[in-house]
């Protein structure tokens, strides 16, 4: 039996699909985790999918010190770890009190002292997918040979090697290979599997590297940051090697903004036209001066224009200039355009992997921007023919008897630039799905295209005795951009005139501005910026920026950093500058680069990243109070939404300890009780300026900004006018009408929580309730539902007014479907199986009854005892050692 192991799932069901040679694969399962099975070459073969890291790096619980074996620590399988604590931090005998023991120190806890210890600590790998482990070596143990299937890049490497290590533990002597393939395509898997290599241990190691420096840093930074103000507003204060510069780079460019002096200027506009001309064909004028820096000067030149009608054409400029086709995506360049056309970097490389599993693009996480010569640049164009909207382009680029692709600065050999390889069809896409496949397949087609030619024409206009100019851009000859319209400016089309020709002048004003600070960093050019400095890799960027919007350190796009943001960078910045710089993660990069390519260890770098953090540690403990009180003024600065209409004071959005639940209470409590409650599901913003206080009752007023829909803006205080809704009688109780008596259902807001809810006016009797939505005009259809008996309300919402049945539990509202994507075959699935309604009586659990117990979340990895891992490694070089020997003999 020939075993493929694969990153994901997924790709172990498509592998199999396109290598299996009888018939489609059969779907089966070792304990819970599923394999596909099928027939190829007369022999059995078995894919299957791994969830990412099944290994988790970790440190140990303890670090121990004996004057015969050193420092130490012990994992829980009892083996003894050496650990390589430098010469000047002390030594036990301690004294009793943590995180120092009597014969060590304890570095679970989070404990500052700690700190210096934990940069030092022995890591360890420890099972992170015990399922999936156990079925990996259960098919290990019966395969004749192993191919490593993953993504071909460090991390798919290293996660590679780890499901090697685990399957040389049950069966030493199997032989292994590696398969590596840029796309999900069977021409590719193909090729990939007819041409298998050796793993690439080197990078793995490389990928390995990374792995312990991020933890490192990442938990050392992280406590310290949290320690230095535990409590109150006191959440995990992340941090990180490659998040901590990244965040710097935000905050310097605001610090730019703070610190611009705006500068007085003043132009001359207005606009002009061919003499008779309608208004629809003027076109913009300005002084030829452009900016006046001096007032005077300004109105001096505007007393002799402002009431001009006329002028004359002093000379006609005509300029053809060239546009080249953009070079192929990478993915920087994939995530700068997509943020253009509003996909955060995130999503794009979300919506990236499920394009590459469904076969439509090839490998989304690549360097390289030059195609292949092994990739058939016209077979690929004449595949995207099948796609109507491409059709006609498609016909007309492969015409030409010659085809040439643009060449971008980076070449690897690796994988291809991203390209389109598969046919898309946007109905059965999401949008989102859809508008970045288009990008894509556009792109591919642009960089085969010819360049675009643009005329220019500049216009000199004489309007009493002053200079004017004027200028136009018109695309005259389209070329790539006939297939590629992104950030194309409108043409502006100017009358056809010439020297000496006379021309009506309109309304020409003289204007007063300022010059402007430094632009905000937009998503996409902040991953641009992260490339250039050499901050992160193509995998982690765009999941860096999104960590640090999750832990509130970022806000906004344009990205504006919070003021707990600025603050941890100002007190870094002061007290350990390299920190927060990106030469020293650029260092580091360029180590794992090393590894990568054989010619560093992974033991050499590694200490040299725990060496850069060790020294900065020392100034940091020394003023943790002084970061700790720039923490607590940031945070609450960040949490404040307004004045307290009582007592004066800061109003804070808070956090129950009890519900997990967000609330607005005062800074003056427990002298001041006032509290507001939030809405749920939403994030919060204050709003600045005169909005920012509601003028009905003096409340401060929010934004909310519920996933996926639109923002809106609400005053906090339940009981103000504006948040008043009249009850609204939408039916009669069925189950009271059932029982002999009447009952009516009531439409009503709380002024206490601001819910909404449809009650029955007989509810401590017959228990009738049903949730409402949180937002939305009511209006009663005086209808039932066919299905249920509850009545029909109409919900008017800024996407339009729907119909609905108030019955959470109804069929009609499990069988919704969406409008498009693949989720809508599961959803009608779904509800066709399920058919039972809750009786009258269980109404009132479904509207009252607490939140279902969650299933514990899983203890962070930095928190986990360690197991062994370094015999795993031997093991699997020294296996890859003996299949060298065996294949040469």
């Amino acid at each position: 039996m020939k075993l493929v192991i694969t990153e994901k799932n997924d790709a172990a069901e498509k592998i199999a699909a396109l290598l299996s040679e009888v018939g489609k694969p059969k779907k089966d399962k070792v304990y819970d985790t599923p394999v596909y099975r099928f027939q190829r070459d007369g022999e059995e073969w078995v894919t299957i999918g791994l969830r990412g890291h099944i290994l988790a790096p970790d440190f140990p619980a303890e670090l121990k010190f004996s004057d015969a074996q050193g420092w130490y620590a012990i994992s829980q399988e009892g083996e003894v770890l050496s650990a390589d604590v430098p010469d000047g931090l002390a030594r036990p005998p301690f004294k009793k009190k943590k995180p120092f023991l009597e014969d060590g120190v304890d570095i679970k806890g989070w404990k500052v002292p700690s700190l210096p210890y934990l940069v030092w600590a022995p890591v360890e790998k420890l099972p992170a997918e015990k399922g999936i482990i156990r079925a990996l070596k259960n098919l290990a143990k019966k395969a004749d040979s192993v191919v490593i299937g993953t993504d071909f890049d460090r991390e798919g490497e290293l996660i590679g090697s780890d499901a090697l290590s685990q399957v040389l533990e049950v069966n030493p002597d199997v032989p292994v290979t590696r398969a590596r393939y840029s796309a999900y395509t069977r021409a590719e898997i193909e090729h990939a599997f007819a041409n298998l290599v050796e793993l690439d241990q080197n990078l793995a190691d490389a990928g390995e590297s990374r792995q312990y420096i991020d933890l490192i840093w990442g938990a050392a930074l992280t406590r310290y940051l949290t320690m230095a103000r535990f409590g109150g507003f006191g959440n995990v204060r992340s941090a990180g090697r490659v998040q901590t510069p990244t965040l710097a780079l935000v905050v310097e460019r605001e610090r730019e903004r703070l610190a611009f002096v705006p500068e007085d200027y003043w132009v001359i506009n207005g606009q002009a036209s061919a003499v008779g001309a309608s208004e629809d064909e003027r076109f913009k004028i300005s002084h030829a001066k452009g900016r006046f820096s001096v007032e005077a000067e300004a109105t001096e030149a505007y007393g002799h224009v402002q009431n001009a009608t006329t002028g004359t054409v002093t000379s006609v400029t005509k300029k053809s200039r060239t546009q080249r086709p953009p070079a192929p995506f990478n993915t920087t360049s994939l995530q700068a355009a997509a943020a253009s056309e509003g996909l955060s970097p995130a999503r794009t490389m979300r919506l990236a992997e499920s394009l590459y599993m469904d076969g439509l693009i090839s490998y989304p996480r690549v360097d390289n921007t030059v195609y292949p010569p092994s990739l058939d640049l016209r077979a690929t164009a004449k595949m995207l023919a099948g796609v109507p909207q491409y059709a006609p382009y498609v016909a007309k680029l492969t015409a030409a008897p010659e085809m040439h692709a643009t060449r971008g600065k980076q070449f690897d050999t690796d994988h291809p630039p991203i390209y389109p390889t598969g046919v898309a069809d946007p109905g059965k896409l999401e949008p989102a799905t859809w508008k970045l496949y288009n990008l894509i397949a556009r792109r591919f087609l642009a960089t085969l295209s010819d360049p675009a030619t643009i005329e220019g024409t500049k216009l000199a206009i004489d309007v009493a005795g002053e200079p004017f100019q004027a200028s136009g851009d018109v695309l005259k000859d389209p070329g790539f951009r006939a297939i590629y319209p992104f950030g194309l400016k409108k043409d502006e089309q100017l009358p056809e005139l010439a020297e000496g020709d006379a021309v009506d002048v309109f309304g020409i004003n003289l204007e007063a501005k300022q010059t402007e600070p430094p632009a905000r960093y937009s998503q996409g050019k902040l991953i641009q910026e992260m490339e250039k400095r050499g901050l992160g890799t193509k995998s982690t960027r765009a999941s860096i920026i999104e960590r640090l919007y999750t832990v509130k350190y970022l806000k906004n796009d344009p990205v504006e950093p919070s003021q707990l943001g600025m603050a941890i960078i100002d007190a870094l910045h002061e007290f350990a500058p390299r920190i927060t710089t990106p030469d020293m993660t650029s260092e580091l990069e360029q180590d794992m680069t090393k590894v990568a390519e054989g010619t560093d260890t992974q033991d050499q770098v590694v200490y040299h990243s725990r060496a850069l953090l060790a020294g900065m540690l020392d100034a940091l403990i020394e003023h943790k109070d002084d970061l700790g009180e720039a923490i607590a003024d940031a945070v609450t600065a960040d949490a404040r939404v307004g004045a307290c209409p009582k007592c004066g004071k800061d109003l804070v959005i808070k956090s129950s300890a009890k519900t997990r639940g967000s609330f607005v209470g005062c800074m003056g409590w427990p002298d001041c009780d006032v509290t507001y409650p939030l809405p749920s599901g939403v994030r919060y913003e204050a709003i600045e300026g005169e909005g920012a206080v509601c003028p009905e009752c003096g409340a401060p007023r929010i934004k909310c900004k519920p996933f996926r829909a639109k923002a809106y803006e609400i005053c906090i205080n339940p009981k103000c006018p504006t948040n008043y809704e009249p009850d609204l009688k939408v039916g009669e109780c069925r189950a009271c009408a059932e029982a002999g008596r009447h009952g009516d259902l009531i439409a009503h807001k709380s002024e206490r929580t601001g819910k909404r809810f449809i009650r029955c006016t007989n509810y401590e009797e017959c228990g009738t309730s049903y949730p409402l939505p949180a937002r939305g005009k009511l209006t009663a259809t005086d209808e039932t539902c066919p299905e249920c008996g509850a009545p029909m309300i109409i919900v008017e919402t800024a996407r339009g007014p729907w119909k609905k049945c108030v019955n959470m539990d109804c069929p009609t509202n499990e069988r919704k479907t969406p409008a498009r994507g693949r989720g809508a075959r599961a959803t009608e699935t779904k509800a066709a199986a399920k058919t039972t309604t809750k009786a009258a009586s269980s109404k009132k659990a479904t509207a009252e009854k607490a939140p279902a117990k969650k299933t514990p979340a899983k203890k962070a990895t930095a928190e986990k005892a360690p197991a062994k891992k370094t015999s795993a490694k031997k093991t699997t070089k020294s296996a890859t050692s003996s299949r060298k020997k065996t294949s040469k003999e």
